[in-house]
């Protein structure tokens, strides 16, 4: 049993079974440790994730064993625990779980949750982002160092466009690039603000980024996932760890330090220090709110010289505009 602080300087006691199973066998690191490390990043981990939709990613038996996404929130949610209808690309509406309490993260990590992924919106109107997030992914050939010269431009670019930049690691070899919007928009109007925004990263660093779907033209660039800015696609939560040899935790960093440091450097025995010494570095990125218009109107332009719709995920319905969703490759091989 654990003692976990509530929001109204009390407490709430939480159980958590097996906790000397493994999660991370080359770190030796326990179902224990993992919710000591929950409770002692609680308070930042719930600016990131609170009020907010939560898929949970789990691993019943650590990370190199069975992985699976909880969409609708497990079986036996604790009645002090809350939930959101969430609308999904298919049509279908169900509740997921939200996480308003460090006691319910710390029951998500008793139910083996290793990383959290919140939606970009908020109880209050779940249809309207009230976060932009731009995902850069080195591809191979490329690495962190990369990604890092690529979020530095695009924190130049958004603060063209009225919007503050913040950035964390991905917890594995990529850059998260974050800025707070009003809600005023939907995941299509600001999907649309993300690519044109992609599109012109990539004009200005036409040798370091890629805006391209398919891996095969990507080459050896960064590529900007747009993706991710699509309804039902979530990106891990700053403060979450990740399934990955060595610990490691998606880290927000002040912009001058995210060159000086290794994605490694950030692990679930080292961030509750470096956390308590230095603080939240994201706190204030509240009080930052932007304006997603100004994107909107440079795809808009993109639209007006001839540039269109791109690709959706798989899983997407047909979309209006969208392009022939098959590899170009393959679409060269098929007959007239």
């Amino acid at each position: 049993m654990l003692e976990v602080p509530t929001p109204d300087g009390g407490a709430r006691t939480v159980r958590v079974s097996s906790p000397d199973r493994v999660m991370w066998p080359g770190q030796g690191i326990t179902k224990g440790d993992l919710a000591a490390y929950t409770i002692s990043v609680g308070e930042a981990l719930l600016r990131a994730i609170g009020d907010r939709p939560v898929t949970l990613q789990r691993f019943p038996t650590g990370i190199d064993g069975e992985e699976f996404y909880s969409k609708n929130p497990p079986r036996g949610v604790p009645d002090y625990a809350s939930t959101t209808t969430c609308t999904y690309p298919s049509g279908r509406s169900h509740q997921q779980l939200v996480v308003d309490e460090i006691a319910t993260a710390v029951w998500a990590v008793q139910m083996n949750t290793v990383t959290f992924h919140p939606w970009p919106v908020r109880t209050v109107d779940n249809d309207n982002p009230d976060e932009l997030r731009i995902d850069l992914d080195p591809q191979p050939g490329r690495d962190y160092r990369d990604a890092v010269e690529a979020a530095i431009a695009l924190r130049g670019l958004m603060g063209e466009l009225g919007l503050t930049a913040w950035a964390k690691t991905s917890g594995n070899r990529g850059v998260h690039v974050f800025a707070r919007i009003a809600p005023t928009h939907e995941f299509l109007d600001v999907r649309h603000g993300v690519i044109a925004i992609a599109r012109e990263l990539e004009r200005r660093l036409p040798d370091l980024v890629t805006t391209a779907w398919w891996k095969e033209e990507r080459g050896e660039k960064v590529f900007v996932d747009f993706n991710q800015a699509c309804r039902d696609r979530t990106i891990a939560s700053a403060y979450s760890p990740r399934p990955i040899d060595g610990a490691p935790v998606s880290m927000p960093l002040p912009w001058e330090r995210l060159a000086e440091v290794s994605p490694g450097d950030f692990t679930v025995r080292t961030v509750p220090g470096i956390l308590a010494s230095g603080g939240d570095v994201w706190a204030g990125m509240g009080e930052q709110v932007g304006d997603v218009a100004s994107a909107i109107a440079l795809w808009d332009k993109d639209v007006e010289a001839g540039l269109g719709e791109m690709p959706f995920p798989p899983d997407y319905p047909k979309m209006p505009g969208e392009p022939p969703r098959v590899q170009p490759s393959r679409a060269r091989r098929q007959p007239d």
